[in-house]
């Protein structure tokens, strides 16, 4: 039976990047890894290279080369883009060995600037792949995604299953892998709620 599967990979921002992109209101493009294949995550999942890569040349062949390689902040419990959270738009994917490299724009939509303001001030995120598929067990107790495995997108979430997967900016300690969840709130609050005093977050 399919069910939607994730996996979630770090990706570093350098925070003055993101201060430019601001400063002289131009696209934010960053680049990272996107996803790894032949790597346990923490839900105990694994995507042989052959399943991925062909996932990811449908990707480059179809929605990157439309110019609709677009993402969530946060994954939904759907297999559905919902175009009112769209945070930002996949330009360019590559292979490095077996990890899966990623060229992203984050968009100026309330999402987007959300997530320019988390990277901005430091808050750690991951990136993290969504599909639609089936999953079995080997014998070592492993669950391996199947030949029906189907990519949607990536999304940038705040909490990984691959062992270490946070994005962070690249001028802060990569050790530092919780984020601080009440500066993310007030981050959030600041970017939707106006002066008015009428905001309910």
């Amino acid at each position: 039976m399919n069910q939607l599967l994730t996996e979630h990979i770090p990706f570093k921002v350098d925070r003055l990047l993101v201060e430019q992109s601001i400063k002289e209101n131009r696209p934010l493009v960053v680049k990272g890894i996107l996803q790894k294949a032949g790597t346990k995550n923490q839900n105990g999942r694994i995507y042989e290279k052959k399943i991925l890569d062909r996932e990811v040349q449908k990707y480059i062949d179809g929605p990157i080369k439309e110019n609709r390689a677009l993402g969530e902040l946060d994954h939904p419990e759907s297999s559905v883009i919902n175009l009112n959270n769209v945070s930002h738009n996949i330009k360019k994917v590559w292979w490095d060995g077996d990890t899966v490299m990623g060229e992203v724009e984050v968009l100026s939509t309330p999402s987007g600037n959300i997530l320019k303001e988390l990277f901005r001030n430091g808050i750690t995120v991951g990136i993290s792949s969504r599909g639609m598929g089936s999953v079995q067990e080997n014998s070592n107790g492993t669950l391996m995604v199947q030949e029906d495995f189907d990519l949607l997108c990536w999304d940038f979430v705040s909490t990984p299953s691959t062992p270490g997967a946070y994005m962070s900016p690249m001028n802060e300690n990569v050790n530092n892998t919780f984020p601080d969840y009440s500066k993310v709130h007030n981050i959030i609050h600041n970017i939707i709620c106006d002066n008015t005093g009428m905001c309910k977050c």
